[in-house]
């Protein structure tokens, strides 16, 4: 993760150095110093390229003198409309512009509050990300990647305070990102048990269930799932007691399918790489609870990830089995491509029943039929419950991590009822998001409970305002910000 300094406003003694700066003034702070040392230079290039410093814009000046080799102009847009979404995006838009020119930099913040500056360095954490643990040497034109940076803004220590939090769910975000990049070779279900074992350096007690476990705790649908692999399936259960002793958590389930070829029903071979990123809502929770921990959360959470493998071989489940899940019902699996629904039900059902959570959210990347309806900037939201969703949607319009809320009538689920079991894990082309979800909910007691659909959503095929191109991230700054807004006591 990008090293992040903050220091104190003065005029930055270095080659390469972002200046974020408002519309509709003449330059002040230290945008006025070194406007000054340049001769005006800085106030000239922003003319002649008709830059008007429009939110998250920039205006790159070469080798204009005084020893600097680089100087970034970054819009803010109007002072009285710069808020954290706006200084994360100007954070974004420095971090990839300096990146261009080398591996170090400085963010001039002064024109900000420090709270503020703490937020540019955040959206430059997340903008400079990149994940090249699998590359030998550097693309030819590709810009370096920036590992360390400064950023100077008018009180560092209240910079540096409001960064312990936001430091941790950068880390949180970052980490969510490198499981959900990593190759489905790399992180089968054992060695990302391994990766989950390291929070406990953050104070987050761990707890794996092996097969054996799972059997024993009638774990029929998630183990249906597994039993065409041969790498061993698990549940991992991590817990940060934050609050007080006690206490009800707040619960985070996630559907760990670290590769999905479909199973019997195999997928088709164009885009199956991609099913590497089956694990994202995994990833989220991992990442959530790295950044509740990290952060020192007053608040118990409980995330409990279910991780497998859907393969084929001569013990893969077939369509038509049926299987007996944790909560006692059966369930008809007529396609074994609708794997993660399988997989969750067990999970859900044992969280509830271990831990009595005050809330329940799990993320997935559940179906295909969530992106055809809202695409990719949004993730689908189902729930039970008014209040959780509220928390929710109003939180992913503050992050950015935006949800959508769908429908949960009962009428759906006419459409999964069996012939020969309870359930059957398919209801059909139509709404086929919903009835994923409706199944979900048969497997959800009277617990508060959310389904995020991240489907659309965990990976993008372009940069966006807060990611680069490949893995996003999704889930983490929602969840750890709306614990922070209306459950961390």
């Amino acid at each position: 993760m990008l090293d992040i300094a903050f220091s104190d406003a003065t005029v930055p003694q270095a080659s390469a150095i972002a200046i974020l700066a408002t519309s509709g003034a003449a330059p002040t702070g230290i945008f006025a110093t070194v406007n000054t040392t340049l001769d005006g230079a800085l106030a000239r290039a922003a003319k002649a390229a008709r830059f008007d410093f429009e939110a998250a814009k920039t205006c790159v000046v070469l080798a204009p003198g005084a020893g600097y080799d680089r100087v970034v102009l970054v819009g803010l847009g109007d002072a009285a409309d710069v808020d954290a979404t706006v200084a994360e995006k100007a954070g974004v838009a420095a971090a990839r512009a300096l990146a261009a020119g080398g591996t170090t930099g400085v963010i001039v913040a002064d024109a900000v509050t420090p709270e503020l500056a703490a937020h540019a360095a955040l959206g430059a954490v997340l903008g400079a990300y990149r994940f090249d643990s699998y590359r030998t040497e550097p693309r030819k034109g590709e810009p370096e990647r920036l590992t360390a940076l400064d950023v100077a803004t008018t009180d560092p220590a209240a910079a540096r305070t409001v960064w312990t939090s936001l430091g941790a769910v950068a880390r949180g975000v970052c980490l969510c990102r490198d499981l959900v990049s990593e190759p489905a070779n790399k992180l089968r279900p054992p060695e990302f048990e391994q990766r989950i074992l390291a929070l406990r350096d953050l104070g987050v007690t761990v707890e794996v269930l092996d097969r054996a476990a799972m059997e024993e705790l009638g774990f029929g649908a998630l183990l249906g799932v597994a039993q065409g692999s041969d790498a061993p399936p698990r549940t991992v259960i991590m817990r940060w007691n934050g609050g007080a002793e006690g206490e009800a958590p707040v619960a985070f389930v996630g559907k760990g399918v670290t590769f999905d070829s479909g199973g019997i029903s195999i997928k088709p071979a164009a885009g199956m790489d991609e099913m590497k990123t089956d694990m994202a809502g995994a990833a989220a929770v991992v990442g959530t609870m790295a950044a509740l921990a990290g952060r020192k959360a007053k608040v118990n959470a409980v995330g409990v990830v279910g991780l497998v493998e859907n393969m084929l071989s001569g013990n893969a489940q077939r369509p038509g089995d049926v299987v007996r899940t944790a909560a006692g019902q059966t369930v008809e699996v007529l396609n074994t491509d609708a794997e993660g629904r399988l997989v969750l039900a067990d999970v859900l059902w044992y969280t509830q029943d271990r831990f009595s959570p005050r809330l329940m959210v799990d993320l997935a990347t559940l179906t295909g039929a969530i992106v055809v309806g809202l695409g990719h900037e949004r993730a689908g939201l189902f729930s039970n419950s008014d209040e959780l969703a509220a928390n929710l949607s109003g939180t992913g319009e503050a992050t950015g991590e935006k949800l959508w809320r769908m429908p949960l009538d009962a009428a759906y689920l006419e459409r999964l009822r069996s012939d020969i079991a309870d359930l059957k894990n398919i209801g059909g082309r139509p709404g086929g998001s919903i009835t994923a979800a409706k199944f979900l909910e048969c497997f959800v007691n009277d617990v508060p409970w959310a389904h995020l659909d991240i489907a659309g959503v965990a990976f993008t095929t372009k940069a966006t305002s807060h990611a680069p191109k490949g893995a996003t991230g999704f889930g983490v700054r929602l969840l750890d910000r709306m614990v922070g807004t209306y459950y961390e006591g």
